[in-house]
């Protein structure tokens, strides 16, 4: 007993100690913690409630898919599995041998309209000569016939007074007859031949239309030629290449797709709650999981005209059976910013997580709540 008698206020010197240390830290780091957490609360109502954060976000590209305009057997494969290529850059070649038969065809079929007009050009001279010569002919007609009459009217009195028989005058009459029809025939024949210049024109304008088909047909197979060589029609990178020489392809089969990754974009999808205070143009932070530790900047491009589940194959219909509240996402396109060594890292599918600062739209649902208060009074 003397020795634990003796042993007591040894011990409640250090409990006393103890106790002395943990007011002190107490009073130190309890103001300490009252002060971090009011700057909290002072972020918080400042800046940090203004932050919509969601980790739904992926990149994105839009890929071009090529696909061959024609069909035929593929002759090339110019281009590698994941290789670089620049806009108009050769990608695959068709055989063309079929193609430029078909556009020697309707070359063919324009030299000879060409042809046919030409020829009747050169019956249009022919005949101009024709012509020439039918006024000419019923030139020497009319004066006939003129003189014919003369002669008939220069007689008539002499066979009444006797002086001219009556056989003399018949036969006069008979030839001013004869010279009338032919007046009447070489006009027929200049009036004929004058027409037929007309059908010759009309011929002309036939072969050149049958020469301008032909030319929109050649036109067409030249397409149809060029289209042999397939080409990108944009910079990117040449990804799930299913092409292979020898394949036969029909006209737009999926070849191979074309990934412009210099306009690589975020689709995020918020949650409807979050998409109140978001706006186009608020500036957004961007953690990309391949690259741990990166905050990329970008900006709020546009915002989908409808959430995720109206435009999906098989939009829900919540008027039928139970129903079961589900919170929507919204997608949101955001550009980014990024410099050539990030660009090289960054693919379409990876995963992002992403906030947007929305604070420029501080005091938007207040004003909303505003207009539709004044719109309600209205229509009372």
């Amino acid at each position: 007993m003397t020795d634990d008698a003796q042993g007591a206020p040894g011990d409640a010197k250090p409990a006393s100690a103890r106790g002395r240390t943990f007011r002190r830290a107490l009073l130190i780091l309890g103001p300490l913690a009252l002060i971090l957490l009011l700057a909290w609360f002072i972020h918080y109502e400042t800046r940090g409630k203004y932050v919509e954060s969601t980790n739904d976000a992926y990149l994105r590209a839009d890929s071009v898919t090529v696909s061959p305009k024609i069909s035929g057997y593929v002759e090339q494969v110019l281009v590698a599995d994941n290789q670089d290529v620049k806009a108009g850059q050769p990608l695959v070649r068709i055989d063309p041998r079929d193609y430029r038969a078909q556009s020697a065809q309707f070359q063919a079929q324009v030299d000879v309209a060409e042809a046919n007009a030409a020829n009747v050009r050169a019956t249009i001279g022919e005949q101009q000569a024709a012509i020439s010569q039918a006024r000419a002919e019923l030139a020497v007609a009319r004066s006939d016939a003129r003189f014919a009459a003369e002669e008939v009217t220069r007689y008539t009195p002499l066979a009444a007074s006797g002086a001219e028989t009556r056989e003399k005058l018949n036969t006069l009459r008979n030839q001013a007859a004869q010279a009338a029809s032919r007046v009447a025939a070489q006009q027929a024949a200049l009036t004929s031949a004058e027409r037929r210049i007309g059908s010759l024109k009309a011929q002309i304008r036939q072969a050149r239309a049958q020469g301008e088909s032909a030319q929109a047909q050649l036109r067409a197979a030249n397409v149809n030629v060029g289209s042999t060589v397939v080409r990108a029609s944009v910079d990117g990178r040449v990804g799930d290449k299913t092409v292979r020489v020898g394949q036969f392809v029909q006209s737009g089969t999926r070849m191979m797709s074309v990934v412009p990754l210099g306009a690589l974009y975020v689709a995020a999808n918020f949650k409807e709650t979050q998409i109140g205070r978001m706006r186009v143009g608020q500036p957004v932070t961007v953690e990309v999981d391949a690259l741990p530790g990166v905050h990329l900047r970008g900006r709020v491009q546009s915002v989908s005209p409808g959430t995720g589940a109206e435009f999906s194959l098989l939009p829900p219909q919540n008027a039928t059976g139970n129903f079961t509240k589900i919170v929507q996402r919204v997608p949101v396109r955001i550009a980014i910013e990024a410099g050539p060594e990030a660009r090289a890292v960054l693919v379409p599918g990876l995963s992002l997580t992403v906030k947007v600062d929305t604070i420029s739209a501080k005091g938007a649902e207040d004003r909303i709540k505003d207009q539709q208060k004044r719109l309600n009074q209205a229509a009372r």
